[in-house]
């Protein structure tokens, strides 16, 4: 079950409306409890400074909190991609160079992290909700890198990761945002 950690579920067309579509989420685990991830593409009008000031100056461009997906929008969820082999104090590895990072912990050094971002909320699926969501076709999983997580031009971001794919799905990138006017 653990093949999907670390990736992205990229929104497929059959998403047609809803915080899904045309979500690009970071699968921050996947087991038989269920599956946790962030949209890593949404981001909200509110500024990490307003909300978070202490942590502001470590958040990568664009500096605002991101919508990461309908459950908890109530609550912050810190992702941040560790720079060298010692993680900072509050850092929980999750996939690779990418964690948890705690914000109810001390701030992190500067330059112990190369990249951050928070977010308000989470993706989560019930056990074998996703399994059935992925054979309905609705997400396509593929590989990360760590700049997906830390973009700096997150609204282009589902394309940008269409793009660089093999075979037929690029062409969704050139999928109308809405196809009764096409």
């Amino acid at each position: 079950m653990a093949e999907l950690i670390g990736r992205l579920l990229v929104a497929t067309p059959a998403i047609e409306s809803g915080p899904f579509c045309r979500s690009v989420v970071f699968v921050l685990d996947h087991d038989a409890d269920g599956t946790l991830g962030v949209i890593v593409n949404r981001p909200l009008l509110a500024d990490v400074e307003d909300v978070l000031p202490d942590w502001a100056d470590l958040v990568d461009a664009p500096v605002c909190l991101f919508d990461g997906g309908p459950v908890g929008s109530d609550s912050a969820l810190a992702v941040g991609l560790v720079s060298g082999t010692v993680p900072p104090v509050g850092w929980r590895p999750m996939a690779g160079r990418v964690g948890l990072v705690d914000l109810d912990g001390p701030v992190p050094p500067c330059g112990s992290l190369a990249g951050l971002r928070v977010f308000a909320g989470y993706a989560g699926w019930a056990p074998g909700q996703l399994d059935d969501e992925l054979a309905e076709g609705a997400w396509l999983v593929v590989d990360a890198d760590d700049r997906d997580l830390v973009s700096p031009r997150p609204e282009s971001l589902w394309r940008d990761v269409l793009r660089r794919q093999e075979g037929d799905v690029r062409f969704w990138t050139t999928f109308p945002d809405d196809p009764s006017t096409n």
